[in-house]
């Protein structure tokens, strides 16, 4: 974080750097009051999401304000465009150590209004609160989309194909590299990799036009093998993932090929916040031309069987051995 400096009290922090923030929702009230009034559009669900973030476990202490309030907003808006739904407001609850000053607040705001523009929502509420530390930051992200479609870990079947979107394991060595590690590679490749951990790319284009073509999705966020393993349980399906067909960014390839990072590691890792999706063959063109027009990368990586459980198969039939399926917090 930034030296400790003076910073406004919790009232004039709130309608100085908050309030701006939720111009959009005339339900908000300017955050003068102690709850919102949202209604959804006629004809629609309400999904709501939560998730925290904190310093040490998340985030680092001394990443970028402005990177730590786009991924406190991103992990929802990543579990959003899982269930289909597309982005309306939220709530955010941070408590702040005394190290938070009028400079970090300010980069930290801009982050906020920055993918408040990007995704379309405002703030409607939360709550402002000191804390002797860490940081931490909690989110509560809500979502619209048509009455009865929301997209569940539930509904995968036997012979439906299995996807995920963009890259798997950036996060991983993202992280690796932040903590001294620079995996072999040039400054351009760890660049990327540090960007992927610390301001995640929610699949908020892609998600609502995948309701009606797949059968059941998620976002990785412990883990490709820990989240399909989610799906797995909640389908009662077996899962199986082809090692060679996940998708690894140019910068992890080269990792794993400099034997800098394990494979298993990149699919245990976590915080990834891609889609894991299963979808019938049949919508192979469709969920193809609609990855295309959402300008996202969208790869087949296994299918669903009956049985239970996910495994992660090498081309030449033998599994892979992976000590643990992906990020634990107890």
């Amino acid at each position: 974080m930034t030296r400790a400096s003076k910073r406004p009290g919790e009232f004039e922090l709130i309608a100085k750097y908050f309030a701006p923030l939720a111009r959009a929702e005339p339900g908000a009230f300017g955050l003068t009051d102690d709850a919102a009034l949202f209604r959804p559009k006629a004809g629609h669900d309400l999904v709501v999401t939560t998730d925290a973030i904190v310093a040490g476990v998340h985030f680092l202490p001394d990443d970028p304000p402005d990177t730590v309030a786009q991924k406190a907003l991103r992990v929802n808006l990543s579990d959003l465009a899982a269930k289909g739904a597309t982005p309306r407001a939220y709530l955010m609850t941070a408590a702040f150590t005394h190290t938070v000053d009028e400079t970090w607040l300010k980069a930290f705001v801009r982050g906020l209004k920055r993918d408040q523009t990007l995704f379309g929502l405002a703030l409607i509420g939360g709550d402002t609160v000191a804390t002797p530390g860490p940081l931490f930051l909690s989110v509560t992200a809500l979502g619209e989309l048509a009455a009865g479609k929301m997209l569940a870990r539930a509904g995968a079947k036997a012979g439906d194909d299995v996807w995920v979107t963009g890259t798997i394991g950036d996060a991983y060595c993202g992280l690796k590299i932040l903590r001294g590690d620079g995996l072999g590679l040039g400054d351009k490749e760890r660049a990327a990799l540090v960007a992927r951990y610390r301001v995640p790319e929610p699949r908020a284009p892609l998600g609502p036009s995948l309701v009606g073509l797949a059968s059941a999705c998620l976002d990785i966020s412990d883990g490709l093998i820990a989240d399909f393993g989610h799906m797995s349980d909640a389908s009662r399906v077996a899962i199986q993932i082809e090692v060679e067909a996940v998708p690894l960014s140019p910068a992890a390839r080269a990792a794993v090929d400099r034997k800098r990072v394990a494979l298993a590691d990149l699919l245990t890792g976590g915080d990834d916040y891609e889609l894991a999706i299963a979808a019938p063959a049949s919508a192979r063109a469709r969920l193809a031309g609609r990855a295309a027009q959402a300008k996202t990368r969208l790869t087949r990586i296994g299918a669903v069987a009956k049985g239970r459980g996910v495994t992660a198969v090498r081309a030449d039939g033998t599994a892979l051995a992976i000590a643990r399926t992906g990020f634990v917090h107890f």
